[in-house]
């Protein structure tokens, strides 16, 4: 499929499948579109009015035009008020026409909605965005494709034209948010370790980044009780990757975004039991996922501030060298951690993966993980939890995730929650009481950024997957946070 930005009238244009926006109470016809109705011998008037159109976004109608005219099928897409009209809601719209578009057997397709705050190339990007994140389909467990028929081939943006870049910009951030959704969705037999890091050096060798693969012996020698501990129960050897985009030119701010990486979640001795979710934590990588999409659509960018992108890859899995509960594990940066919950896994890898980031001297830390159903409860199952520390960088992620169409809230660090983590013979334990558990999680993460007050924790244990059509996400894995990680490393050149 190609998408086009075209500078094409909608009065002249002619193809398979145009699609209009309109805002709700704005559906009667002026200007440009009452000429075009008239062209179409009265048809959008009259869908209008059958179909008791009101514009409310993300509504959609269609009609099939009279023969001899030069458009097959015209659909109309709801905008919502015009005052309350964001980035995402023509990011949405796009995706309604365009899986609209695919059901009518449309081939070419021409899109016309208005350009959100004055800014053509960012409107421009958005719909592209909707269009191919709507569109995408993962086939590649089935014997045979399941949607064999007729597919959009072109897709014209109308009243675009000259907005190539951000077409090429859209492409390249929906490459890394496709990959995130592909590692996520595939399952446990297939998206190992070992692949993971093969992953990370497919990325380093086409879009030239650096990149570092440690192994078992190389964690041990820098003291990351922590990650192995988590690890030391899995016949498959643990990876801790580290990709490292550098611009040609000096950067201006050094960035590391790490990302949680547990292949599969058994829950260790602490098993996970039925109707626990455990025949779904192939995505508890979600994190990973999202950073390596991120650095994916970066190394293609090529902005001018260096980044990094870590994430420190393991399964957590029941053997006999499993870890235990009560097991007391000591991290590279010294600290030592009572196991009182093997299930809580994910925080004992990013806390050395947080050790080893700050040691990179870099400006600002960023850390996504599917870390806790704490957050689910607390935000659902479409808002990440945001918690920092510093306003400055929780505004500016807030402003990334705004314009990705992602939602983040963030939430409070109420530190006088840590009293309920300390232990009697450690340092710390992996989990505090039931209430707060997000809190605690992510005050937990906070004791390993000793030196970087601009750290960020993300928890998107909610918004990795859905399991209904939602926007541009179709049921599965969507590859969240790669866009709000990208606009992010992009607000910093």
């Amino acid at each position: 499929m190609e998408i086009i930005p075209s500078s094409t009238p909608v009065l002249e244009w002619g193809g398979d499948g145009l699609a209009i926006g309109l805002f709700e109470g704005g559906v009667d016809l002026t200007g440009e579109l009452a000429a075009l109705d008239e062209k179409l011998a009265g048809c959008l008037k009259e869908l209008i009015a059958e179909e008791e159109f009101k514009g409310k976004a993300d509504s959609s109608v269609f009609t099939r035009v009279g023969s001899g005219s030069p458009i097959r099928k015209v659909m109309l897409v709801g905008l919502g008020k015009p005052e309350a009209l964001k980035l995402d809601t023509l990011r949405r719209a796009a995706a309604v026409v365009a899986r609209l578009a695919k059901k009518q057997k449309c081939k070419t397709l021409g899109i016309s909605l208005p350009v959100w705050n004055n800014d053509p190339a960012q409107t421009a990007q958005a719909l592209a965005e909707g269009v191919q994140l709507s569109l995408y389909q993962d086939n590649r467990f089935k014997s045979e494709p399941e949607d064999k028929g007729i597919q959009i081939e072109t897709v014209e943006l109308l009243g675009f034209g000259g907005q190539q870049a951000a077409i090429t910009r859209a492409n390249q951030i929906c490459s890394g948010v496709i990959l995130a959704r592909q590692l996520v969705a595939a399952p446990a037999n297939e998206v190992t370790p070992i692949t993971m890091a093969e992953t990370a050096m497919a990325i380093a060798s086409e879009h030239g980044l650096q990149v570092e693969i440690l192994e078992r012996e190389d964690c041990e020698k820098l003291g990351m009780g922590a990650f192995l501990g988590v690890a030391q129960a899995s016949d498959l050897p643990p990876k801790f990757i580290h990709l490292t985009y550098k611009p040609e030119a000096t950067p201006k701010r050094k960035l590391a975004i790490i990302g949680k990486g547990l292949t599969f979640d058994s829950g260790g001795l602490n098993l996970k039991v039925a109707g626990s979710g455990i025949e779904n934590m192939k995505i508890d990588m979600g994190g990973a996922a999202a950073a390596l999409g991120a650095a994916k659509a970066i190394g293609q960018i090529k902005p001018d501030v260096e980044v990094h992108f870590i994430s420190a890859v393991t399964e957590n899995m029941i053997s006999g060298r499993a870890m235990h509960p009560g097991d007391i594990l000591k991290a590279s940066n010294g600290k030592t951690i009572e196991v009182n919950n093997t299930d809580a896994e994910g925080r004992l890898t990013l806390a050395d993966a947080l050790v080893f980031a700050e040691k990179l001297g870099v400006d600002a830390i960023v850390d996504l993980a599917t870390l806790t159903g704490a957050c689910i409860i607390a935000l659902g199952d479409e808002i990440a939890g945001l918690f920092t520390p510093d306003d400055a960088l929780a505004k500016q992620l807030e402003t990334a995730a705004e314009n990705a169409g992602e939602k983040i809230w963030r939430m409070p660090m109420e530190e006088k929650y840590f009293e309920g983590m300390k232990s009697g013979i450690a340092d710390m334990k992996n989990t505090g009481p039931r209430a707060g558990g997000s809190i605690t999680a992510a005050l937990f993460l906070k004791q390993f950024v000793k030196d970087t007050s601009a750290w960020a924790h993300l928890d998107v244990a909610g918004p990795v997957w859905t399991e209904k059509e939602n926007g541009y996400n179709s049921p599965g894995a969507t590859g969240f946070g790669v866009r709000t990680l990208v606009n992010w490393v992009l607000s910093n050149t």
